[in-house]
């Protein structure tokens, strides 16, 4: 299974090194600029090709790290020619765009998978077997000032991380959003919060900055049985569970006196198993293109993501209006 790189960028570096460990065949690479293709080729020593259309031609798959202004028709072009695509997050500039894309990879039968590659980090991973029933989610996305990714704002950016993260737990509809945001260094907004509200009563309150001093990728799990803290950057994972009904005294660990009686605290800090993320995700890509198995993040997922994204936006627009 032939898989060629639309996109030789820093993030394009870096997922041309995971290919070459995957399982695909690695029919080789296009980027507009041709000092970049002949660097490429002297470094890692695969096979550029002239254009967009001659990488198409070659493969079966097409793995689109380009910035994000030309996803859409990039992606465009390798669905109608019936290709498999790995598109990096987000998955379009607008959410017309990324409709368009959903049906026409229904209407070509082709697998697409869009990299929001959080769902590998083995944070997340180490906590498989819990079921998530949030009632609250504070998260805190913030790094320090980098001139790659001010194309888009930080919701894009930054956020959309976390924004598809908490759709992979919350599955209502989405009840009301907040959102403030300011721009300081770039055109589009660099700092921004926004508060969603889900039908089902869970809030998710999340935060994201690209112009911090310290860089932190935490978020935090509030629900009946259990609060969970996830660190992304540090990849550490942290239970803490209150069981109810204790009696007697011939039990170990922390314990509370409440109206209900007694309840012992229990702490788990889960077994983390390091991971290359990026190769990960190719390779389930893989699976999905040859075995027929399901797609971690769907197309929908990377459309629901982007329309949250858009929202948010929309929101902060809104504020930032002049009166």
């Amino acid at each position: 299974m032939k898989i060629g790189l639309a996109g030789a960028g820093h993030l394009g570096k870096i997922h041309l090194k995971c290919l070459l460990n995957t399982k695909f065949e690695f029919a080789g690479f296009y980027d507009p600029d041709p000092t970049v293709r002949k660097m490429i080729v002297e470094t890692y020593s695969v096979k550029s090709f002239d254009s967009l259309s001659d990488l198409i031609d070659a493969s079966d798959c097409i793995d689109i790290v380009s910035p994000t202004v030309h996803h859409y028709e990039i992606a465009k072009t390798c669905i109608s020619r019936g290709k498999h695509v790995f598109i990096e997050k987000p998955l379009t500039e607008s959410t017309k765009q990324a409709e368009e894309l959903v049906k026409l990879s229904i209407e070509y039968g082709v697998k697409v998978q869009v990299g929001h590659v959080e769902r590998y980090n083995p944070a997340i991973r180490s906590l498989k077997n819990i079921n998530f029933k949030p009632k609250f989610i504070e998260g805190h996305r913030l790094a320090m000032f980098n001139p790659r990714g001010t194309d888009v704002s930080v919701v894009l950016d930054l956020m959309i991380h976390d924004i598809d993260i908490v759709l992979s737990m919350v599955k209502d509809n989405i009840k009301d959003v907040r959102a403030n945001g300011v721009s300081i260094v770039s055109s589009t907004p660099d700092i921004c919060n926004a508060r969603i509200e889900f039908e089902g009563g869970a809030v998710a309150n999340l935060t994201a900055s690209r112009i911090s001093m310290k860089n932190m990728r935490k978020i935090r799990i509030f629900q009946e049985d259990a609060y969970i803290s996830l660190d992304f950057l540090d990849k550490e994972a942290q239970v803490i569970k209150i069981e109810n009904n204790i009696e007697g005294d011939n039990f170990s660990g922390m314990t509370i006196h409440t109206n209900d009686g007694l309840k012992r605290i229990i702490i788990e800090t889960p077994s983390i198993m390091q991971n290359n993320a990026i190769e990960d995700e190719l390779n389930d890509f893989y699976e999905s293109v040859v075995n027929d198995a399901p797609l971690i993040v769907t197309i929908e997922d990377g459309y629901r993501a982007l329309h949250l994204a858009q929202i948010i936006q929309d929101k902060i627009n809104e504020n930032n209006v002049e009166i």
